[in-house]
């Protein structure tokens, strides 16, 4: 049970993350409980620019091969949209990555976005915040309306089941024990490293 499953927590939660006093939380269960699992990555493009348009859709093109070839799990949606559309203000269009690819496409769309911005956010209950203080950016930003955004959507927005990746995942991590267990070999490996900052003692 995590508090996607709470409408109420969800609410009084809105916000917390861009309040100065909130304290992140180190609780490890918690954060097990609250990661996010799946994303998007919005290809930006003027719709009235052909040279964009053609960049646009090569690249679209380049992750649907990669994808074919087992690069990474990367999902372009159906339709590119070919106008502004929901808070997107240009040509788009989507693509979706659960966590277990999240690195890799972040890393060719990294290096091969060419001069088209993308538009990174993960995928809550939060849809404003999601689009806004909970994202990123590839190349230059661009201004969304988050007027046409629920503030919050009744059930988590995952996408493509079928592949049980991301919130579908029937595949369990390692447990709170494995984790601690690894945790400690990692700091005393780092104790050798004197760059390297040492974390405070556990509670």
């Amino acid at each position: 049970m995590t508090t996607m499953d709470h409408p109420e927590q969800e609410e009084t939660d809105v916000n917390h993350s861009q309040t100065s006093n909130s304290q992140p939380p180190t609780d490890l269960s918690v954060v097990l409980e609250e990661e996010i699992k799946e994303y998007h990555f919005h290809i930006y493009f003027h719709q009235k620019n052909e040279r964009e348009h053609k960049e646009a859709l090569t690249l679209r093109d380049a992750v649907l091969r990669l994808r074919n070839v087992g690069a990474f799990v990367a999902v372009p949606l159906w339709r590119v949209n070919e106008w502004p559309i929901g808070p997107h203000p240009v040509g788009s269009y989507e693509i979706w990555s659960p966590t277990e690819s999240f690195a890799s496409v972040f890393s060719y769309l990294c290096q091969h976005h060419g001069t088209l911005s993308v538009l990174i956010h993960p995928l809550t209950r939060k849809e404003v915040g999601d689009h806004s203080h909970r994202s990123a950016w590839i190349g230059q930003p661009f201004p969304l309306d988050l007027s046409t955004l629920p503030l919050l959507s009744p059930i988590v927005p995952l996408q493509y089941p079928s592949l049980e990746l991301g919130y579908s995942s029937k595949v369990h991590g390692p447990t709170i024990e494995e984790r601690e267990i690894a945790g400690k070999k990692i700091e005393e490996i780092l104790k050798q490293e004197p760059d390297a900052a040492p974390a405070p003692a556990r509670d």
